[in-house]
């Protein structure tokens, strides 16, 4: 949006009088009042209503994935419940039910679980195919507002997501009923995922992209410098030598291996500074007398999140890796980690 284009719909809303801005706000938190309503009498109808319990099962014990459908603002609720399903270690799918009479009922087995949804439970898109569905012998549950509708009855677990009233002032158009189907989606799906034994490392397989995903899937190998890129010198070598190999490297530091290659000081730019005010000539000085001792390490299989904890802990901006026996396999600086958004 351009500036001068924004400033034209500030201007805008300053002309709206302050009894359409009152209205405007007593309508939207009627709205709110209205849908939170609803999800408390769902809440409430809930404790003495096993259907849940029985569909949790049902779907638990499913062999294939769950088939999500619906149409209209249904079919919209449908896509999102086997979204979620799907992302919390159910498999899932939505079909669309006219394209599901025209092919895509290929999609489903008889090692399915579907899940129709439809407020009116008369759709008759679904009740098209729904006879198709349970002949293959797919497991059938229903979210609908209507108890005794079609759909309700055909279904082997039956989901009552009825609502007093719409928000729609007319009390018509989907809203309060859209939020109580789609708030109990997600009751089935945390439900399975706590059953499931559903953790942490299982979400972030099925995000990778996320910044979950990243922390707990990126391992330090997956960042580190290794091979040429790792600053080192041995103990024995000249300040000045140290040094060079810190320009060289870009790093900020340089470790300081022993004989086998394995770690045993490190020295930074910031002790450099340091020494500064208490060196006067930095030619006679050995690197093994100035270096900071027992650095700390990681290892490359660990998670780079764990490296991260260690950096802030000790407040330090690089790290070094070993491996197995001890030895220096590479180094890694807080940048890295950064443009790896590990953080």
């Amino acid at each position: 949006m351009s500036v001068t284009h924004e400033k034209t719909m500030l201007k805008a809303f300053d002309r709206i009088d302050p009894a359409t801005a009152s209205r405007a706000l007593e309508l939207a938190r009627e709205t709110l009042q209205i849908e939170g309503d609803a999800i408390a009498a769902l809440h409430a109808r809930l404790a003495t209503d096993d259907s849940v319990g029985r569909a949790v099962a049902l779907l638990l014990n499913c062999k294939g994935r769950v088939v999500v459908s619906g149409i209209g603002k249904s079919g919209h609720i449908a896509r999102k419940i086997a979204a979620t399903l799907a992302s919390t270690g159910t498999p899932a799918l939505f079909v669309h039910p006219a394209e599901a009479a025209h092919g895509d009922l290929g999609m489903v087995t008889a090692d399915d679980a579907f899940i129709a949804i439809s407020y009116s439970g008369e759709s008759a898109e679904l009740m098209a195919i729904l006879p198709v569905v349970k002949r293959m012998g797919s497991a059938l549950i229903s979210m609908t507002g209507k108890p005794g509708s079609s759909l309700a009855q055909l279904a082997d677990v039956h989901l009552d997501v009825s609502v007093a009233k719409e928000a729609c002032p007319l009390n018509l158009a989907p809203t309060a009923s859209t939020t109580v189907t789609l708030a109990l989606g997600d009751a089935l799906a945390v439900a399975l995922l706590d059953l499931r034994g559903f953790k942490e490392e299982d979400f972030a397989r099925s995000h990778p992209g996320g910044a979950l995903g990243r922390r707990l899937l990126t391992h330090v190998r997956d960042v580190m410098r290794s091979g040429a890129d790792v600053p080192r010198v041995t103990a024995d070598v000249k300040l000045t030598d140290a040094l060079l190999e810190i320009t060289q490297k870009g790093m900020g530091m340089t470790a300081i291996v022993d004989a086998d290659g394995r770690p045993i000081g490190v020295f930074t730019d910031g002790d450099l500074r340091r020494m500064i005010e208490k060196v006067q000539d930095f030619t006679q000085v050995v690197i093994r007398d100035v270096m900071h001792a027992n650095p700390r390490s990681i290892t490359a299989e660990k998670l780079a999140v764990d490296a991260v904890a260690v950096m802030e802990q000790f407040r330090i901006n690089q790290m070094l890796v070993v491996d197995e026996a001890g030895k220096l396999v590479g180094a890694l600086h807080i940048h890295d980690l950064t443009r790896a958004k590990v953080i």
